[in-house]
């Protein structure tokens, strides 16, 4: 007897850790494994592994076991709606998981970046960015009246702005839009800044999409581009939606769809 004791025993410090059962719900076992699974998914989403995160992380799992046990004995895992959304789930969670899998076997490379950075610097060496303010109103006639009034002094362009912009944004901002390309505006918009100089208020108000705006050009610069240091994380997100863009339409190109 004694000989099986310490064979058994044995066996138990032998076997593996991931296999030692770390609680018991209603007779089903959580696994030391089950726990480094969850835990390692926290850590990924930026937990710090910790003896506090895993004993919270052994109390939720404990308590959502006796919680799905529960839902199983009353057959809400059978309902139709149920059902259905945990085929969602399903689908979701492998949608997830083949982008994952796509981009970590076909990462990013910092080539590709600096291909990418040079090709936009590129587009946008020589391009002239403005400090605008305009004065958005619904009609011809108003915007000229107003125009008048503001070539004559009558008002000045930011208390007009602020009293009468139907754009209310920028207008308590005295109708100020900051710096930004003219490729910001709509084209009738950019059009007209772009014909302007620096001080300079619009001869006639301009129609667009919007209405009627009255524009002044505080200002006029060459494009300043960020460092590659700057723009690089914005840079590899957009670089990694538009792989798994490309290869979702792949996937769908290849695909027996009737």
């Amino acid at each position: 007897m004694k000989r099986i004791a310490a064979f058994a025993l044995t066996c138990a410090m032998a076997a593996p850790v991931y296999a030692q059962t770390i609680a018991t719900v209603n007779g089903k076992n959580l696994t030391q494994k089950d726990l480094d699974q969850f835990v390692a998914v926290l850590v990924e989403q930026g937990a710090k592994d910790s003896p506090e995160l895993r004993e919270q992380v052994k109390q939720e799992m404990v308590n959502r076991l006796a919680v799905v046990q529960a839902a199983e004995k009353a057959g809400i895992d059978k309902t139709n709606q149920v059902q259905q959304e945990l085929e969602l789930a399903r689908q979701s969670i492998l949608v997830r998981a083949l982008m994952a899998d796509y981009l970590k076997k076909n990462p990013v490379t910092d080539a590709d970046l600096t291909k990418e950075y040079n090709t936009i610097k590129a587009m946008e060496e020589g391009q002239q960015e403005y400090k605008v303010r305009h004065i958005l109103v619904k009609d011809e006639a108003a915007a000229k009246d107003l125009l008048a009034k503001i070539k004559s002094k009558k008002v000045s362009f930011a208390d007009a702005a602020k009293k009468d912009s139907i754009d209310t944004g920028s207008g308590q901002q005295g109708g100020d839009l900051g710096w930004a390309p003219s490729s910001t505006y709509v084209p009738e918009f950019a059009q007209a800044v772009e014909k302007m100089k620096k001080g300079e208020l619009s001869a006639a108000p301009v129609q667009s999409q919007f209405g009627w705006h009255i524009i002044q050009v505080d200002d006029a610069r060459p494009v300043t581009f960020p460092a590659m240091a700057e723009v690089k994380p914005q840079l590899e997100e957009m670089m990694r939606q538009r792989k798994l863009a490309e290869y979702q339409q792949k996937i769908l190109k290849e695909a027996n769809i009737k």
